[in-house]
């Protein structure tokens, strides 16, 4: 082959690509690939972005664009985009995050907070047992993970920090349709019972009726968490939920977006 002919080859992994792709899409060996991959850089077609990772662009005068969601997918495998960024791709809030979000349930090599590509990506590692409810998405001509909106919702109720705070998934679960038995499956799945304690109260203040399906016992009642736990810990303790109410009373009236 010569390097036109591996650059469209290439090409049908989508806009960029790790080495590993590249040697089984193409079927060479490491070697031969590195010398394709210096001939390409070399003319411009493609550049290296990060450890392994190659973005391709087929003027050689412009820099190589790739979506941040693709940029994550390639640098933290396994991964979904999930929290604040799924909330923001499902149109479920209004704010735009100006950092990606990315659920992995692999701890080793990934830090919390990282900068690549010139963009900021927070990486959340979660229990393998967490990492569930994914769908996959058309991103230019790859594919890549997010979590469903359902799972997105129970993520944010698991750590509203990821997402603006509780705010954004009463303002989710107000104005978006969800299978309610996928939810309340999803939430009880996580082993988290805050997750129900919220779902809960949010439900019963919304009028959603999945407060009727969510059952706690007097000691989970009892052991109290926050509604919201990016805000002060001070309000009033709601009994039924386990809860401390620690949004103000005129929260629910503002919820208009």
């Amino acid at each position: 082959m010569n390097k036109m002919e591996v650059l469209t080859k290439l090409l049908e992994l989508g806009e960029a690509f790790t080495i590993q792709e590249a040697i089984d899409h193409l079927k060479i060996d490491r070697n031969l690939l590195k010398y394709y991959l210096k001939v390409l850089s070399e003319a411009g077609f493609i550049k290296r972005i990060g450890k392994g990772i190659y973005a391709i662009t087929l003027d050689p005068n412009e820099p190589p664009s790739v979506h941040e969601f693709v940029l994550a997918s390639l640098f933290v495998k396994p991964s979904a985009i999930a929290y604040w960024s799924a909330l923001n791709y499902y149109g479920l809030t209004e704010q735009i995050p100006n950092i990606t979000f990315v659920q992995t349930p692999r701890k080793r090599g990934y830090e919390k907070l990282v900068e690549f590509n010139n963009r900021k990506f927070k990486i959340v590692t979660v229990k393998p047992s967490k990492f569930f409810g994914l769908n996959t998405v058309k991103i230019g001509r790859r594919e890549v993970n997010i979590t469903g909106s359902e799972k997105t919702i129970v993520d944010c109720l698991d750590k509203p920090r990821y997402c603006g705070g509780i705010i954004e998934v009463v303002k989710a679960l107000k104005n978006a349709s969800f299978n309610q038995e996928k939810l309340l499956e999803y939430a009880q799945r996580m082993e988290n019972k805050a997750i129900l304690k919220r779902l809960g109260y949010i439900s019963e203040r919304l009028g959603l009726g999945l407060e009727e399906k969510i059952q706690l016992s007097d000691r989970e009642r009892g052991s109290f968490s926050l509604l919201d736990p990016t805000m002060p810990a001070r309000g009033k303790f709601d009994y039924k939920w386990g809860l401390l109410v620690n949004v103000p009373e005129d929260y629910w009236e503002e919820l208009e977006w």
